[in-house]
């Protein structure tokens, strides 16, 4: 996987750059109706959905953490609060993610964030060579190894993802 320049950074591509980290930019026409977003990436790079990752903000025990998950899959909360310390998760509200994050739902990378949050990667990214996460705008994703991602991001990996 050779690193990609692209003429529109990003917070998380600036991140993975500063960092030496091997990676690759995939873009893609977004459609503003698509259903999910994930999905929708999933289908136009013609990657299998399980490879596809989905960020997620959650409030565990009233703090903001990060879930990383197949978009083929949803989110355990209790699941991520247990692989976080934490007793009760809660999907975050839209508004706190964003302001934290520095990203537009739809568009948030665990990467490059405003600010570090406490992050969990689901245990099924060890199973792939490479996964993709959004690289901070929709209808751009980014391409690296789990292991870069466990590591650039301090995630601990757990099984927190349930199959839809």
């Amino acid at each position: 996987m050779a690193k990609k320049k692209t003429s529109a950074g990003t917070p998380a591509t600036t991140a993975l750059t500063a960092a030496g980290t091997a990676f690759t930019v995939h873009a893609y026409e977004h459609d503003p109706a698509a259903p999910s977003y994930g999905e929708e990436a999933a289908q136009a790079l013609g990657v299998d959905p399980a490879r596809v990752f989905k960020t997620l903000i959650a409030s565990v025990d009233g703090g903001l953490t990060v879930a990383i998950v197949p978009v083929s899959a949803t989110l355990d909360l209790k699941a991520l609060a247990a692989a976080v310390g934490g007793k009760r998760a809660a999907m975050a509200d839209p508004a706190a993610a964003e302001r934290t994050t520095g990203y537009v739902l739809g568009g948030i990378s665990p990467l490059g964030q405003r600010k570090r949050l406490p992050t969990a990667l689901d245990a099924s990214a060890a199973d792939h060579e490479t996964v993709c996460v959004s690289a901070g705008r929709r209808g751009l994703e980014v391409e690296l190894s789990p292991t870069d991602l466990a590591a650039l991001t301090d995630a601990v990996l757990a099984p927190i993802a349930r199959n839809s």
